[in-house]
């Protein structure tokens, strides 16, 4: 009986050409996405990088915060401050040094050099009556006071001195009682915007305030024992 041998099939015959070539353009065309895909990815990497040192130089050299040597860090850069706060320092300052510190004048020589001749000013009226009746918590545009004041009369209710005693970092020294009675006449006007507009007027307001302004006189000489008593 004769064998016959049967060729094997050739690799590189058409029909099996086609599924390897489309195969391999669908892995190449894999490969080129992912790698435009990276590049694009360094390249963002690359301009955050770049806008980052820009940022941090202009940072460095405005002035606000230092890179060398020591420093506050966040701390070192300024804040914005309303001016609401800094016209209520300044009026707490002004106040304190103008009105609230206590005055020692020479010693009494007669019986007429004790009389008060010292009114409170208008100003110290109109800021105790901003006190006792704030406007400044108004919101514009919400509610908006205006005051206008037409007059103001200040009347002396008590004038008296204190027997001679010792006060702390003063001396011997008496105390000299001065009270006044003070009446604001004023118009206020008060306008609110929601959520009903509407506007209240107080044509003919009036305040009482009291006011005292006491302060001392030193006895005797600079020198001269405090009298106990």
């Amino acid at each position: 009986m004769e064998r016959r041998r049967v060729p094997s099939p050739d690799c590189s015959d058409s029909r099996h050409d086609t599924p390897t070539n489309s195969f391999g353009a669908e892995i190449g065309i894999i490969k080129s996405l992912k790698e435009s895909k990276e590049g694009q990815m360094t390249k963002n990497i690359f301009t955050i990088g770049c806008f980052g040192v820009l940022a941090l130089a202009v940072v460095a050299t405005s002035g606000c915060v230092g890179v060398a040597g020591p420093g506050l860090g966040v701390g070192s850069i300024p804040l914005p401050v309303s001016p609401y706060h800094q016209q209520v320092a300044e009026d707490r300052a002004f106040e304190r040094e103008r009105y609230e510190m206590t005055a020692v004048l020479p010693p009494i020589t007669d019986a007429s050099s004790h009389i008060a001749l010292d009114p409170p000013s208008d100003d110290q009226v109109i800021r105790e009556l901003n006190r006792v009746r704030p406007i400044a918590g108004s919101v514009p545009g919400l509610e908006t006071t205006y005051r206008n004041i037409k007059g103001i009369t200040k009347e002396l209710i008590a004038d008296y001195v204190d027997p001679p005693r010792h006060f702390p970092l003063v001396g011997p020294a008496q105390l000299h009682h001065v009270h006044y009675k003070c009446t604001v006449y004023f118009e206020e006007v008060t306008q609110v915007g929601w959520p009903v507009p509407h506007q209240v007027k107080t044509e003919n307001g009036m305040e009482v305030l009291y006011i005292d302004k006491d302060h001392l006189h030193r006895v005797g000489g600079g020198d001269a024992p405090a009298p106990l008593q």
